[in-house]
């Protein structure tokens, strides 16, 4: 199953000085955020600059994200079998240096050029991101008061976010411009410099958390014994919550997948490629700043009903886009990302709130359900395919029709 949360009383003792005594830990897991946000956001520049290589349909264009987001329903089990063994500083460090091999793999497929090779290096990439998601996102919970858990993982995030509003920018560059009018073999071989970079950085980065003086957190042995007796499906609320990590993830990376393709339709923007990339930064940029805003106002305010209103004004915004042309569309599907800022963490501690023991399970459920985010953007090619572009969009509002359901009603915390 994946990484185990610690118990909740291993967590919160000495509260008063959780934030002193593990703001270093904290500071130096945000780069682990802005690095996966980063290399996962690359995938909406890959998409359309592949699918243009190889003359690929949206279906086949597709399973870029598929391959990436189908490694964490594969690899999440393993890997946090592997955290477990390890711990979660050495789970990060062998989630780096996987991570790594990932990036460095994408130098044999562009000399190949062969979208099999690429798709086989994606996979290895999203394994190691799939260790460092089992390993970092626990530990961050676990770095604090329990009470404040999803503010903190929301803060956290919005740093995931800061890497996915640089990515459009530094791929669009380094990758689409550099493709312009170029042959095939040469606009396939586009990719080796920017994720040669990525593999040095993430080598460097497992050097630094190798070195890194971390604390050494445990869970409670009653808790483990105790998560072998109850089972976490019985809570109806996380089942519910397993099936909003799945379409939250899904809608989100079919948007972000599709957005340059949309903004360079004629009745939108008529964008070419290299510019559509650089207004996916504003889609990305709204999800980090309402992250930051989010992880304030839910200090305040019960975090169901500010998912179920981010859910409603998602929904809406991409409704409008659909229905609309023009700059209008256009600024309606980037603001979609303000309003999915929230929308991950929020529902991930929610579906884990009153688990007890089986809060181990229910967060492996949990990363495995984040294969969303291979199944729906697939779905909405398909869709693509068959009935337009725009009109293919009415996948994602019928994610967030659940995610408001589950933000006010499926959330509620009771037993099946």
């Amino acid at each position: 199953m994946a990484a185990t949360p610690l118990s909740q009383s291993s967590a919160t003792h000495n509260t008063s000085g959780a934030n002193g005594r593990y703001g270093f830990a904290l500071t130096s897991l945000t780069s682990l955020f802005f690095m996966w946000g980063f290399i996962t956001c690359l995938n909406d520049i890959l998409i359309p600059h592949l699918k243009a290589v190889f003359e690929l349909n949206y279906a086949q264009a597709m399973l870029i994200q598929f391959c990436f987001f189908g490694a964490y329903f594969l690899v999440s089990v393993p890997a946090g079998a592997l955290v477990r063994r390890l711990g979660y500083q050495k789970g990060i460090v062998v989630g780096l240096l996987t991570a790594a091999l990932g990036c460095g793999l994408f130098y044999p497929a562009a000399v190949s050029a062969t979208y099999g090779v690429f798709l086989g290096a994606l996979f290895v990439l999203a394994s190691g991101i799939t260790v460092l998601q089992v390993a970092a996102n626990p530990y961050v919970a676990a770095l604090g008061p329990v009470q404040t858990a999803s503010s903190r993982l929301t803060l956290t995030q919005a740093f995931n976010a800061l890497g996915t509003t640089v990515a459009p920018a530094f791929g669009s560059v380094l990758i689409l411009s550099a493709a312009v009018g170029a042959s095939a073999e040469a606009e396939a071989e586009a990719v080796k410099l920017p994720y040669l970079l990525l593999c040095g950085m993430l080598i460097v980065l497992a050097v630094v958390f190798a070195l890194l003086k971390l604390p050494h957190l445990h869970e409670q042995e009653d808790h483990v014994q105790g998560a072998a007796k109850v089972s976490a499906l019985s809570h109806r609320h996380l089942v519910l919550g397993a099936l909003g990590i799945f379409v939250y993830v899904g809608g989100e990376v079919a948007i972000g997948s599709f957005l340059v393709n949309f903004l360079g339709q004629p009745h939108v923007a008529g964008m070419v490629e290299s510019e559509a990339a650089h207004y996916i930064a504003f889609y990305w940029g709204g999800a980090m700043v309402g992250r930051f805003i989010g992880a304030a106002v839910m200090q305040k305010i019960d975090a169901g009903k500010v998912l179920g209103f981010n859910a409603a004004m998602a929904a809406i915004l991409v409704l409008v886009a659909i229905s609309t042309e023009g700059m209008v569309s256009m600024w309606a599907i980037l603001a979609v990302g303000l309003f999915n800022s929230i929308m991950f963490p929020t529902i991930f501690s929610l579906a884990l709130k009153n688990l007890g023991p089986a809060t181990a399970q229910g967060s492996g459920i949990l990363c495995l359900a984040i294969v969303g985010g291979a199944v729906v953007p697939l779905l909405q090619g398909l869709l693509a395919d068959s009935i337009g572009l725009s009109s293919s969009f009415i996948l994602p509002v019928l994610c967030y029709g659940y995610i408001l359901f589950y933000g006010l009603r499926g959330s509620k915390a009771q037993e099946a």
